[in-house]
């Protein structure tokens, strides 16, 4: 499986409510939309630890793919990557990472 995790913040005098609105309708259907997606996650990060520690982002949102094939079929799309480019200016620092899973233990709730 194939995870994609994108770690972010909005840009600095960004409307939160404004980006909240559209990230959790718009965005999280374009998202669900994407080819082969098996699950996509928007959160909020609460808080950091250890005690004292700051949480460098506000925001995380994941997608996962059956495969390596599937997740590249879909994210390099240059129609993906265009509405990502476009996407971006939303944003402040962020972070991308394209993960494997390994191993997996538990169910979804």
């Amino acid at each position: 499986m194939i995870r994609l995790i994108v770690m972010y913040n909005l840009r600095a005098g960004a409307d939160e409510a404004a980006f909240l609105d559209w990230r959790l309708n718009h965005h999280q259907s374009a998202n669900a939309a994407l080819p082969g997606v098996l699950r996509t996650d928007f959160a909020q990060v609460l808080e950091a630890w250890p005690d004292r520690a700051k949480a460098r982002f506000r925001f995380v949102t994941t997608l996962e793919w059956l495969d390596r094939q599937a997740f590249e079929r879909a994210f390099y799309a240059p129609n993906v990557q265009a509405a990502l480019r476009e996407n971006l200016e939303r944003l402040g620092e962020f972070e991308y990472s394209i993960c494997e899973t390994l191993t997996s233990t538990g169910t979804a709730p």
